[in-house]
């Protein structure tokens, strides 16, 4: 097990505190040989069937029922498959566990997710690929802050998620910046507890979602809570699912015809922001009109690459970040992408959507 890079930071306990129990254990053993697949669980290459068969089922990810509302909104019909779970369920590590459980088939997540699995031996691969041209996320101080931009982050204590795109995010800004992981103090967290870490003074610094910034300076600006912009962006998000769901071969086939159902959603939500602001953001976020807009107004046009090389290439640039930080051990990236279904979402959008 590397070292932690950063004082104080102990490996063990922050892939515990970031995954539980079983699933740090897990991740312990993953990286004694730094390999994801069990001898008996090669990945399939028979493409997946065109048709769907009779009784296929799947268990997704819709984290605050995103899926179910773009698909409603936009007209899409049902998938030619059943739906048996739509789990409200988002966050890279609890993905990780769904997928371990068997209780989920097929997540959306950013890059770094996938890299964390396959770091703790979980074998699983990207079956679909959205690039993302703009930053997802802001750094938020907390109540009181001095920090006015990277720079100032020297010195100070950063809300980091090892397994969530936020990491990786705050990770390449620190690079960007010119800091060292020992010129900060990394404070082990997942993104659902930032806001509490920021409200609490625990951290100096946290990454938000755009979508999160609105009401946090809602609430704590007129305190001194600030938020600090950079240009740093996590190009990837993207579809998984574990090897084991890829290699049944109904399944395959029903992950293969859901594809074009998300990038259609994600198409139909870009064109129709003010029905979305509506739907979603005030209506189920509890957002005034003029926060959703502002989110809205963040948002990445999607693109779906033909090819994936440029995926590829940030998931490497990806893993070899977290791989100098000690973190993961280095590896090939390659072995993430399930090429059966490279193009399918391309093929699904018009051309102005492709990369």
């Amino acid at each position: 097990m590397p070292s932690s890079p950063v004082p104080g930071l102990d490996r063990r306990l922050f892939l515990t505190s970031l995954l539980g129990a079983a699933a740090g254990v897990a991740g312990l053993s993953g990286c004694a040989d730094g390999s994801a697949a069990a001898a008996d669980d090669v990945a399939s290459t028979v493409p997946p069937a065109k048709k769907v068969p009779a009784g296929t089922s799947l268990k997704i990810a819709s984290y605050q029922n995103t899926q179910q509302l773009q698909f409603r909104l936009a007209k899409l019909g049902d998938p030619p498959f059943r739906v048996s779970n739509w789990l409200n369920i988002g966050a890279g590590p609890d993905v990780i566990n769904a997928f371990r459980a068997k209780s989920l088939d097929l997540a959306n997540n950013a890059g770094i997710p996938p890299i964390q699995a396959y770091y703790q031996g979980f074998d699983a691969k990207i079956v679909a690929i959205n690039i993302t041209r703009k930053p997802n996320y802001l750094f938020a101080t907390k109540p009181g802050s001095d920090i006015r931009s990277v720079d100032d982050f020297k010195g100070r204590r950063l809300a980091f998620s090892q397994g969530q795109a936020q990491g990786v995010v705050l990770l390449r800004a620190l690079k960007q910046a010119g800091l060292k992981y020992d010129d900060v103090e990394l404070v082990p967290l997942t993104s659902n507890q930032f806001l509490t870490a920021l409200q609490s003074g625990q951290v100096d610094i946290a990454p938000l979602a755009n979508s999160q910034a609105p009401a946090y300076l809602k609430q704590y600006e007129g305190k001194g809570a600030r938020i600090v912009t950079t240009d740093v962006v996590d190009l990837l998000n993207l579809l998984w699912a574990p090897v084991s769901v890829l290699n049944d071969p109904a399944k395959a086939a029903a992950i293969a015809a859901y594809i074009p159902y998300w990038a259609k959603g994600q198409v139909w939500t870009y064109e129709h922001p003010d029905v979305w602001n509506r739907e979603f953001y005030v209506k189920t976020q509890n957002l005034t009109l003029p926060q959703a807009e502002a989110i809205t107004e963040l948002a990445n046009k999607p693109l779906f690459p033909p090819s994936w090389d440029e995926a590829i290439a940030w998931e490497q640039e990806t893993a070899d970040l977290l791989a100098e930080g000690g973190f993961v051990k280095k590896f090939d990236v390659s072995e993430l992408f399930d090429h059966r279904f490279e193009g399918i979402a391309a093929k699904s959008v018009p051309a102005e959507y492709r990369k």
